[in-house]
C-alpha cells in the first residue's frame, strides 16, 4: 500500500440548500477523510460569486479540507462526491507537506463583465453601433509595384 500524500479538497455547495443540509454535506466529507486519513485542516469560506454559472448558480458555499490520504479514500472521496446532490463542483489537489496553507481574499473582486459604474467610456471610438460607413474596405494584400509610370505628362 502507498504512503499517505498531503492533498487539499476545495467543495463548492448550491447554496439554494438549507445551511444544516450544506453542513451536512461538509460533514460528510470529514468523516470520510477521518475514517481513512488525517484532516490537518478545515475551514469554511461561506457564500462566494463563482467565475461563471454552473446549474444556472452564480454563487456557491465554499469549504476547504488538508488532510493526509491513501489513494483509496481518495477513490472513495471522488466517488462519494460525484453523486452527492448538493455538490456543484469539487476537486482535490495534491499538495507538498510544506506548501503554505491557502488563504481566502476578504472579498471577491467584480467579474470582468461585470459593471459597477454604469456604462463604460469608449472614448473617441464614438457609440457602440456606430462607426464610419463610408470609407473603402482596407485591402489585405498590396498591390505589385512593376508597371509604374512616369508622372507629369
Amino acid at each position: 500500500m502507498a504512503a499517505p500524500r498531503e492533498y487539499e479538497l476545495v467543495l463548492m455547495l448550491d447554496p439554494q440548500q438549507d445551511a444544516p443540509a450544506r453542513d451536512a454535506l461538509a460533514q460528510q466529507a470529514r468523516g470520510q477523510i477521518e475514517s481513512a486519513g488525517s484532516l490537518k485542516q478545515e475551514n469554511t469560506w461561506g457564500l462566494r460569486k463563482m467565475a461563471y454559472e454552473i446549474n444556472r448558480r452564480t454563487e456557491a458555499d465554499y469549504r476547504w479540507f488538508r488532510f493526509k490520504a491513501t489513494n483509496d479514500l481518495l477513490e472513495s472521496l471522488d466517488h462519494e462526491l460525484k453523486i452527492a446532490d448538493g455538490v456543484l463542483r469539487f476537486r482535490i489537489f495534491k499538495v507538498d507537506a510544506n506548501t503554505p496553507t491557502l488563504v481566502p481574499p476578504a472579498v471577491a473582486a467584480p467579474g470582468p463583465r461585470e459593471r459597477t459604474d454604469g456604462p463604460r467610456d469608449r472614448g473617441d471610438r464614438g457609440p457602440r453601433g456606430e462607426g464610419p460607413r463610408d470609407e473603402a474596405p482596407v485591402e489585405s494584400e498590396p498591390e505589385p509595384a512593376a508597371a509604374a509610370e512616369p508622372a507629369g505628362e
